[in-house]
């Protein structure tokens, strides 16, 4: 075996989409993608066997130092067999070689392997498989380990949820939670309107992301990033846009025909004064209440057409992530949020996809937790709740590596601030 550089990105994209381990994250198109949009130099790396097929890739993203240093970043990489510790140890020890020559300080992976198997609410499953084993030989190795953080504090998110699509869509429902599934088998009672690709707006998209970040408190990119995520991806049949509304007049007329069936139905116990009646009224008394408050909110939108939620997707190998999206705050209860994911499944079940996943939640799932709804919402969707290994650096220049340490975590904060002070204007 030999390591090798420059891969033809055409032999680099066929061995890295059809690997167990592919992610979009590894592909060419996101090499280009980071090139264009973070000013990171993509190299396309690996090792190939004797009849020159390969075994190991990687798509490793240099981002320039002062003095002509840099350092890599490999997201959800390497694209290589885990298991085969013979195989990790020699592209390593190759690897380590690349980033010397290259004047490296470390090259940082967090690879897309479940550390171990986790029941729906969080708990580990013992007599199932488990990576520890890899992750002690990834630090015999040289590799420094981050530990096991909870929420996102790492590059990419440690946890998330993943949903298996090879069952009938029949039987994925029946795996949703039960209000989940309530509201999947309702249909859609409120008309809400789908827009995909060509016929929905990046911008109806952005509109939703603001709104989703400031609320929960995180940050976003500019519309720009969006946009060329989009077409970049898209042109390679990479993701898909989503974006669905409402007409709010139609929205008002549906809730005006429902109040007054409503009443009609509290009228009609009129001078029925037994228990089982009252009850019934009393029922119907209950969802009037909760309507006349509903239509209350709807009638101070003064938009004819409100864009309710909107999700940006990649696509590669055999999975479909829901990477970028955001919800409105007003309407919640149409659940638009639920309309769209569902959507997201029956076309990626249609198109052969074997996984969707959910792109990030949190290993803390308490009532506390800022982000509980946010992991709520994916947990209901009946995925399996997957915790991956964690974030590592391979050292290449332990002592320029310890300073660079010292002072990211400043840089990143003053960045952070500049940022929200942006999006505060």
């Amino acid at each position: 075996m030999h390591f090798i550089t420059e891969i033809d990105l055409k032999k680099y994209d066929d061995f890295v989409k059809n690997h167990k381990k592919s992610h979009f994250l590894q592909s060419a198109t996101w090499g280009k993608f980071e090139e264009k949009e973070a000013d990171r130099i993509p190299h396309y790396v690996g090792m190939e066997d004797e009849n020159h097929h390969l075994v190991a890739a990687a798509l490793l993203l240099e981002k320039k130092l002062p003095l002509g240093y840099c350092y890599f970043y490999s997201p959800r990489g390497y694209v290589i067999d885990f298991d085969d510790f013979d195989l990790v140890t020699t592209f390593t020890k190759e690897l380590k070689r690349y980033l010397k020559k290259k004047r490296a300080l470390f090259v940082k992976i967090d690879p897309d392997i479940k550390l171990e198997t986790l029941d729906i609410d969080g708990n580990v499953l013992e007599d199932k498989e488990n990576h520890f084993a890899l992750v002690d030989h990834l630090k015999s190795l040289g590799y420094r380990h981050f530990g096991y953080n909870k929420n996102f504090e790492n590059s990419e998110p440690r946890y998330t949820f993943r949903l298996d699509l090879t069952p009938s869509i029949e039987e994925i429902v029946e795996h949703f939670h039960p209000t989940t599934k309530k509201i999947i088998k309702r249909g859609n009672p409120f008309h809400l309107i789908l827009e995909k690709n060509e016929e929905a707006s990046i911008e109806d998209f952005y509109l939703t992301m603001m709104e989703t970040a400031k609320r929960e408190k995180v940050l976003y990119h500019d519309i720009e990033y969006y946009k060329a995520f989009y077409e970049m991806l898209h042109k390679k049949n990479q993701s898909d846009l989503y974006v669905v509304s409402i007409n709010t007049q139609e929205l008002k007329e549906n809730y005006e025909s429902k109040i007054k069936e409503l009443k009609e139905k509290i009228a009609s116990f009129d001078g029925k004064t037994d228990t089982k009646n009252q009850n019934k009224k009393q029922e119907f008394v209950n969802q009037l209440t909760k309507k006349e408050k509903e239509y209350e909110e709807i009638q101070q939108i003064k938009e004819k057409r409100l864009v309710l939620s909107s999700i940006l997707t990649a696509k590669y190998g055999d999975k479909v992530w829901t990477v970028h999206g955001g919800n409105h705050s007003l309407l919640r209860e149409l659940n638009a949020n639920y309309f769209i994911y569902f959507e997201i499944i029956k076309d990626a079940k249609k198109e052969g996809f074997h996984y969707i996943d959910f792109f990030g939640t949190t290993g803390d799932p308490r009532e506390e937790n800022p982000i509980y709804g946010i992991h709520l919402f994916k947990k209901r969707l009946g995925g399996e709740y997957t915790e991956f290994i964690g974030e590592f650096d391979l050292v290449s220049k332990p002592l320029l590596y310890f300073i660079f340490q010292k002072l990211i975590p400043f840089y990143r904060k003053m960045k952070r601030k500049s940022q929200r002070r942006n999006q505060d204007l």
